[in-house]
């Protein structure tokens, strides 16, 4: 069995069309999406109407369900863009996702960890960046139906690692396949996350009958001068410089 998996596609549609062209061109026929759809400076009417339309199983991120729950009043930046950009009829579909999935082969996916989409579960913020979390934190934050998995599949951070939990699952973050940067939090309390790079991630997970499970987490090319024009007409020069070089401005001055 081959699973590619894709997760916080944050609007782009120009990355999630790479990613699927991609996908078939490896002949990989299975795909899920572990969340954070639509929250973004892009498309979000279009992807979610891509993913439904190729039928992709998908989770529900923290953006999606508050897209989908809270009402226009509440909605903010790139939140607002989304809420503002879907029809009543996608945001219902975005509210009633499942919080996680339970797949053939003993798979459990999840968007943040299995009992929070707003969890890390491989990584802390410290220090106004991501640091790796500690062995036991993971195995709390994994819980008893994760430690039971064979895989666990997961998104949020934006960071992509493959993780070997010693006598458990093999879990995978891919990174994010739209948005390679962001910011979180307010004043001095402020953590920030890049890829460094522009390019689309996504991860293939092998899952032979009789062999330990493989990952291979990949990188690829897509329009990304185009999405962050999207980003820049729609207001933010932030998510423009993001999407165009996978740094925050902040990062690369001059």
């Amino acid at each position: 069995m081959r699973l590619a998996v894709i997760t916080d596609i944050h609007g782009n549609v120009l990355a999630l069309r790479a990613a699927l062209a991609d996908i078939a061109r490896r002949g990989i026929e299975e795909i899920i999406c572990l969340g954070d759809i639509v929250s973004g400076m892009g498309w979000p009417a279009e992807t979610v109407e891509l993913l439904r339309e190729r039928g992709i199983p998908c989770i529900r991120g923290n953006h999606d369900r508050h897209v989908g729950e809270a009402p226009a009043e509440r909605q903010r930046g790139q939140d607002a863009i989304a809420y503002n950009g879907t029809t009543p009829e996608q945001r219902a579909w975005l509210r009633d996702l499942p919080r996680s999935l339970h797949l053939a082969g003993g798979i459990l996916a999840c968007h943040g960890s299995p009992d929070s989409d707003v969890q890390n579960l491989l990584e802390d913020a410290r220090g106004g960046v991501f640091v790796q979390s500690p062995l036991p934190d993971i195995r709390a934050r994994l819980g008893e139906a994760g430690l039971a998995a064979r895989v666990v599949l997961c998104g949020h951070s934006h960071r992509y690692e493959v993780m070997q939990v010693p006598g458990g699952p093999l879990v995978i973050n891919p990174g994010s396949l739209g948005l390679p940067g962001f910011r979180v939090g307010k004043g001095e309390d402020v953590t920030r996350s890049e890829s460094r790079a522009p390019h689309a991630r996504y991860a293939v997970l092998h899952l032979p009958p009789d062999a330990p499970p493989e990952a291979e987490l990949l990188a690829i090319r897509y329009d990304w001068d185009a999405a962050a024009d999207r980003a820049r007409d729609l207001g933010s020069e932030v998510w423009a410089h993001m999407i165009r070089t996978g740094f925050l401005p902040e990062s690369t001055p001059g």
